[in-house]
């Protein structure tokens, strides 16, 4: 608040203001505390400008986010100064001047958890703007979260403060707390176990909005749309909405297909027998091809080998890895390197196998003795 000497001076200077206007000093204080708040209001406009162009020419990011969060709380707390100035110069609102500066006292109060709260939300979005502009990363939901938190737990604080300054007794409060939340989480506990769940989901970061999930525990598929405090909604590949508890995560296995390095193409082929001549040069010819194609990752494993003599067929298989990870994309590559496959069976002058049986007789007539 302003120092008593500070007011007397002005009381005095109204006073003598008055006198020379002949006006009754109400009307001057009044005027002149309102000239005085609007004059420092733009002073503080100009200011905070000044401020934030000095803040955005540096290399800092966390400069601009105070400047930013200080702007609106400055401003308010000026008036909120002049205001309690105006109550404690001005005789008429002597009978609700203690409530009144009661009230701004405690709006001064809540004006730091305020300027804490934009600091949180401006260096929340300036973190997901430097870092995580990408809407399919991993850490994203974390920043989200994370802020979302800091949120709660300062105004909870705050409450208690303020709690505290007007002489309710918080120790008292927390300890009726203390049993009410044991009562509630018997009558919550899935509830609770839904919120640690999704908490869970957060700091571990198993997946992401964005992600394509899988379960072989359970029949969960599809694309992760939201991840909330109790559930997380994942749409299917039929388009459906899939509403999952967030308990259920940390009972059972997640697949995340969306952060695979490469994809994998594992086919097995097979060669006729009157083609065994051919055998080893359809192999050498299909690694040859497999190596030297573009979209197939060479730093990972490449297998093209023999692999069986099968009933009707000379069994090989083709293993390796594609760059991409794209679903549509892949199968493009898989589609390229089996028809090159072929292409390479049929230049060889041989062709794929297909399930056939031989029959041998022994003799063309029927056994002696018996009757055709």
């Amino acid at each position: 608040m302003m120092p008593t000497s500070v007011k007397s001076e002005l009381a005095v200077a109204f006073a003598e203001v008055a006198q020379r206007l002949s006006m009754p000093w109400e009307w001057v204080a009044v005027i002149g505390m309102l000239s005085i708040a609007a004059v420092g209001h733009l002073v503080l406009e100009l200011l905070l400008r000044y401020f934030q162009h000095a803040a955005r020419r540096t290399e800092h990011e966390w400069d601009d986010a105070v400047v930013t969060s200080l702007a609106a709380p400055f401003k308010l707390a000026w008036w909120l100064l002049v205001l309690a100035t105006m109550f404690a110069l001005l005789p008429f609102v002597a009978g609700i001047r203690e409530v009144a500066l009661t009230g701004v006292q405690g709006a001064l109060v809540l004006l730091v958890p305020w300027f804490l709260h934009r600091f949180i939300s401006a260096g929340e979005r300036q973190v997901i703007a430097t870092h995580f502009s990408d809407s399919a990363s991993v850490d994203k939901a974390t920043v989200h979260s994370t802020a979302r938190l800091l949120r709660v737990a300062l105004w909870v604080i705050t409450a208690l403060m303020v709690l505290q300054t007007l002489g309710v007794s918080v120790s008292g409060l927390l300890a009726f707390g203390g049993i009410g939340g044991i009562a509630v989480g018997f009558a919550a506990k899935d509830l609770l176990a839904n919120f640690f769940g999704g908490l869970g989901i957060f700091l571990d970061r198993p997946f992401t909005i964005g992600d394509w999930v899988r379960s072989p525990d359970r029949n969960i598929e599809g694309t992760v749309e939201d991840i909330g405090w109790r559930v997380t909604r994942i749409r299917t590949f039929d388009k459906r909405p899939l509403y999952v508890p967030n308990s259920v995560f940390g009972q059972i296995t997640i697949e995340n297909p969306s952060r695979m390095l490469n994809r994998r193409i594992y086919e097995s082929f097979g060669l006729r027998y009157e083609d065994s001549r051919r055998l080893q040069e359809v192999i050498d010819k299909v690694r040859q091809m497999i190596n030297e194609h573009e979209e197939i990752d060479t730093s990972q494993t490449i297998i093209v080998n023999f692999e069986a003599f099968g009933p009707s067929s000379l069994d090989c298989f083709l293993y390796a890895y594609t760059r991409t990870t794209n679903w549509v994309e892949y199968h493009r590559v898989k589609q390229d390197v089996l028809l090159k496959l072929l292409q390479i069976v049929h230049d060889a002058g041989a062709d794929i196998a297909f399930p056939t049986r031989t029959l041998h007789l022994e003799g063309a007539g029927a056994p002696e003795g018996e009757s055709p």
